[in-house]
């Protein structure tokens, strides 16, 4: 009798939960996903760049205002920005829009560095407090990791992993070409003998 019971209860659990879901669905509010990535580029031996992108999506049905951004995750005593803000706002993002914003970093000092999530706060017009999402956090940075030299033709290595099939089906149309191209000796000799 348990069982009978029990299934009827999760099957009302379950409805419940949906029809939950789509009335928050359904609500018209903004849902912003942001991103944000870095890559390293070493100027010389004893500096690297970090360039950071932070891309913000509004995924939700409504607009956005005051959207404003923060990255405060760099350490001034190791990071100096050099292009660019850390910070920056727009007045909206309309739903389904896309934001992005890129700066520029330099660092002299040796080490791996976890940087956090930028924060991203916005305003919706039916509520009065800001509403704040938080980006992905980036991957960690080995700034100025020791990175061995690159070898004599690691370049063909490389391209041969990647493309070894395409160049081995070009090698082979490329000879078929010469072979169908060129005459055999043998009808050169047949035609010398006619004349």
């Amino acid at each position: 009798m348990a069982d009978p019971m029990m299934k009827a209860l999760t099957a009302i659990a379950l409805i419940a939960s949906l029809l939950v879901c789509s009335s928050l669905a359904s609500s018209d509010v903004p849902f912003i996903v942001a991103h944000k990535k870095a890559t390293l580029n070493r100027i010389n031996s004893g500096a690297e760049r970090v360039s950071v992108t932070i891309d913000i999506y509004n995924q939700g049905t409504s607009t956005a205002y005051d959207v404003s951004l923060t990255d405060d995750g760099w350490p001034s005593d190791k990071f100096s920005v050099i292009s660019g803000s850390t910070t920056k706002s727009w007045e909206k993002l309309d739903a389904g829009g896309i934001l992005s914003h890129t700066f520029e970093l330099e660092t002299n000092t040796k080490g791996v560095f976890a940087g956090e999530p930028a924060v991203i706060k916005f305003r919706v017009p039916t509520k009065a407090a800001l509403q704040e999402a938080l980006s992905t956090p980036i991957l960690p940075l080995d700034v100025l990791a020791d990175r061995p030299p690159e070898q004599k033709f690691e370049w063909a290595k490389r391209l041969l992993a990647k493309y070894g099939s395409l160049i081995s089906v070009i090698s082979i149309i490329v000879l078929f070409v010469y072979l169908v191209a060129t005459p055999s000796k043998s009808s050169t000799k047949g035609s010398k003998k006619r004349r």
